[in-house]
């Protein structure tokens, strides 16, 4: 029977984990997978995240405009990307 080796990862690394999720719109599940570790592992530091934040009262109006505008940044790029490659296939159908 093989001895678990129980990893150790920084703070850092949590919060930059906890980010990929909350501001670059990842799931749980694809975040996790790409950076190597377990999904539970991300949603409770996701959980720990939230409860300090709730504790600090940094949940103010200016934190919750600031992920609103990121989540439209995110969404009108995705638009313009869909938008170009649609201009790419009609400009080549018109030739």
């Amino acid at each position: 029977m093989t001895k678990r080796v129980r990893r150790d990862y920084t703070e850092e690394f949590k919060q930059d984990a906890v980010r990929l999720v909350e501001e670059q719109g990842y799931g749980l599940t694809e975040a996790a997978r790409s950076l190597g570790i377990n999904r539970s592992n991300l949603e409770r530091w996701r959980r720990e995240r939230r409860g300090q934040n709730l504790d600090q009262g940094s949940a103010t109006e200016m934190d919750r405009e600031l992920a609103r505008l990121r989540e439209e940044v995110r969404k009108l790029r995705m638009e313009k990307d869909i938008l170009k490659k649609a201009a790419a296939f009609f400009a080549k159908e018109s030739n």
